[in-house]
């Protein structure tokens, strides 16, 4: 009998209803700005619809005929709930949303079990968010897809690229790290801070700070990643919540930045 991940968040951070959640995900989608790259990894904001949607929307309305090529998802984020060492896998066969089943990669789980930093951790998984919430965009974008979900917790960055470079893949792999920016900053502090991170990483150079993102890990990790590759980043978008809803005193920073297959390490800004 197979096991699933039950959601955590549905009906917290995205409508629990699968025709609602269906219709706000399209919304988004249709809404975003079009990108024309074609992606092999991205970065993508994981907070509640309401505040990080259209900026998540922007990261998938870019995969555009791409999508038609992609068969796995490599998914990894940070651990919010659980403090651990390594990559946790989630012990499950499903990742269940509203929108149905999404299976694991039972390839992919094969090829990374065996690293000394990979760990099965149901309790790593059970309540994390920041995998979750990517899912009901990957059903809408890909359609049918298998998955391999890592929470990552603390480890090094190397640690994550070498797992990387074990599904890598080529066309049929989309890599996707889910990362917020800045956290309860002021709205134009949170802005000067977002974009001095954003820089980092468009020149390939690693955040020095977890306050910097969530996802620091994760992200330097696909760094050192897509440096190896000679990936070209390119941002897409780059806001926070003062932009979408909520006050500006307090605001979180959110940014969609793709990666593509380059010749050389050229930072491409362009929005």
């Amino acid at each position: 009998m197979l096991t699933a991940r039950v959601p955590a968040v549905a009906g917290l951070f995205y409508p629990n209803d699968a025709l609602t959640l269906n219709q706000e995900v399209q919304y988004l989608l249709a809404q975003a700005k079009y990108h024309d790259v074609n992606p092999k990894a991205l970065i993508v904001p994981h907070a509640g619809y309401a505040y990080s949607g259209p900026i998540a929307a922007t990261a998938y309305a870019c995969l555009g005929v791409a999508a038609a090529k992609i068969r796995r998802v490599v998914l990894l984020g940070p651990a919010h709930r659980v403090a651990f060492s390594g990559l946790a896998l989630p012990g499950t066969d499903l990742f269940d949303t509203p929108l149905g089943s999404v299976k694991l990669d039972a390839d992919l789980v094969r090829a990374v079990v065996h690293l000394p930093q990979i760990s099965e951790n149901r309790a790593a998984h059970l309540f994390e968010h920041s995998l979750e919430v990517q899912l009901p965009f990957l059903q809408n974008t890909l359609g049918e897809f298998t998955l391999l979900p890592l929470v990552v917790g603390s480890t090094a960055p190397e640690s994550v690229a070498e797992v990387l470079e074990y599904v890598w893949g080529g066309e049929e792999t989309l890599i996707v790290i889910s990362s917020d920016f800045s956290h309860d900053l002021p709205y134009i502090v949170a802005q000067h801070k977002d974009t001095d991170s954003v820089e980092s990483i468009l020149h390939l150079q690693p955040l020095m700070h977890h306050d910097q993102a969530c996802g620091c890990i994760p992200i330097n990790g696909l760094i050192i990643a897509v440096r190896r590759h000679r990936l070209i980043p390119r941002l897409l978008d780059l806001r926070n919540s003062g932009d979408i809803a909520g006050l500006p005193d307090r605001v979180v920073g959110y940014a969609a930045i793709a990666f593509s297959q380059g010749g050389g390490h050229v930072a491409n800004r362009e929005q």
